[in-house]
């Protein structure tokens, strides 16, 4: 059973969320003319935001960006410091002999899947991860294809804040990517939120990936189907971000409509009309988007499993993008007829089946509100989309006191049944959200779960040959 300290903390949480998603029923209206088209991703009254930091100081460097000029869009960019390490090259000569190409320096030791290496680059000081960054970049110059000159370009001012590049060399360190969809009922919850900010760290650290936290708008103010197209639009706008990589590479000096690509401090940028860059610098010189991962905690996972589907409607027409897998943790499901789950568990620790079904009447339109919407039912019949044969691999997390438990895992067994590798973790005495809430992110059982996730992630984004790196 959840502690006493879970249990007293539940109440107190139902009681808040109870009284916000009432007080926004009585009044969509006045939301609604609040937010707009544009609408709201955070709501700074209910919960603190953490603020992004460029540097490497705990291992992460973040920063946000806004990504559609009419909406309130946005992602924050969580990139781990293993971008600037040199991967291991795999050991092919007999024991004992060294390796080509090896460095002994143990500064470049990789960091393991359970956490980070006492070995690593970036210490408290922010001149060390400059010099031990110039040092590793002088002695690896044709991996990274830049020079020590190059290296200092990545740091402004001496202030440690990573700037990133675009690098000329044929071997920079790629990262897979992970898109991320915060939890929240649809209604409340944000991509930099402090709970969030936490878990988007640890995971990139684990995983040892990119996150792209997405920051899709909330209701009422926006109703579906905005935040499900908000999260297509983040997948889009990876696709757009590497193809004017690429561009910026092979165009040269060499101009077109509406786009200026120019060489800047040797490195080729493409720039808008206004001469503003389109390209991110972050995910141009690290991101590797062939191997994309969705992570949805709560309604995210609602969120994930819709881009998974339109990715795989999409094929092609995503290239270089290809999500190889999606991980749900606890997704928000439900359902007309009700399953064991949620009858038992109907007044289960934090989000209730009372409270959740407000939540879907502010989510969903008027005219729409069915408990076995689409949104709401991956297993509805007559559902649109694609076969679940074609989804990608899937992970589900569930808990043992959560009332939605029992759908999820139908959804899982249903896509084992057309032979999808997809597994279920399921964690004795746990509660929705056990790995995400802020009281408990620092529990072992979220810790445990962090790395859970991380062992199967990475079988999926290994590059061949490489399986065993981890």
């Amino acid at each position: 059973m959840p502690s006493i300290g879970v249990k007293l903390y539940s109440v107190f949480f139902k009681f808040m969320l109870k009284h916000r998603l009432h007080s926004r029923l009585q009044s969509p209206e006045n939301d609604a003319v609040g937010g707009g088209s544009f609408g709201v991703t955070s709501r700074p009254q209910e919960e603190t935001a953490a603020a992004a930091n460029p540097s490497f100081t705990d291992g992460v460097a973040t920063k946000d960006i806004h990504i559609d000029p009419v909406t309130s869009l946005s992602v924050r960019v969580f990139l781990p410091d293993t971008c600037l390490h040199l991967p291991e090259t795999p050991a092919k000569s007999r024991v004992g002999a060294p390796n080509p190409g090896s460095d002994s320096n143990p500064v470049l030791t990789r960091r393991f899947s359970y956490g980070s290496s006492d070995n690593v680059i970036v210490s408290g000081s922010n001149a060390v991860v400059v010099k031990r960054a110039q040092n590793n970049f002088a002695d690896r110059r044709s991996s990274y294809g830049c020079s020590i000159d190059d290296a200092n370009l990545k740091f402004e001012n001496g202030n440690g804040n990573y700037r990133g590049y675009n690098p000329v060399g044929k071997n920079p360190r790629r990262l897979p990517v992970m898109l991320q969809f915060h939890g929240g009922g649809f209604v409340s919850g944000s991509n930099d939120s402090v709970a969030n900010d936490f878990f988007c760290r640890r995971i990139a650290r684990l995983c040892d990936v990119i996150v792209l936290a997405v920051g899709y708008r909330l209701a009422p103010e926006n109703k579906y189907p905005g935040a499900f197209e908000d999260g297509l639009k983040v997948l889009h706008w990876l696709a757009k971000q590497s193809n004017l990589a690429e561009c910026g590479k092979s165009l040269g000096g060499s101009r077109g409509a509406g786009v200026d690509v120019r060489r800047s401090e040797g490195n080729w940028h493409v720039a808008d009309a206004f001469g503003a860059s389109m390209v991110e610098p972050w995910l141009a010189a690290h991101g590797d988007p062939s191997r994309c991962v969705l992570l949805g905690v709560s309604c995210g996972g609602n969120i994930a499993d819709y881009v998974a589907r339109k990715s795989v409607e999409a094929g092609k027409l995503l290239d270089p993008v290809k999500v190889v897998a999606q991980v749900l943790m606890y997704p928000f499901f439900i359902g007309s007829i009700p399953t064991p789950s949620e009858i038992k568990l109907a007044n289960s620790y934090f989000y209730d089946k009372a409270m959740c079904i407000l939540a879907w009447k502010l989510f969903l339109p008027e005219e729409q509100f069915s408990l076995d919407h689409p949104a709401a039912n991956p297993l509805v019949s007559g559902r649109e989309g694609p076969p679940l044969k074609q989804m990608p691999p899937t992970l589900t997390v569930v808990a043992e006191h959560d009332w939605m438990r029992d759908r999820a895992i139908a959804y899982s067994e249903a896509l084992r049944k057309v032979n999808v590798d997809a597994p279920v973790l399921e964690y004795k005495d746990a509660v929705h959200e056990f790995a995400t809430l802020d009281m408990l992110l620092k529990t072992p059982l979220a810790q445990a779960c962090a790395e859970d996730i991380t062992i199967w992630v990475k079988k999926h984004i290994s590059l061949r040959g490489h399986e065993f790196s981890y």
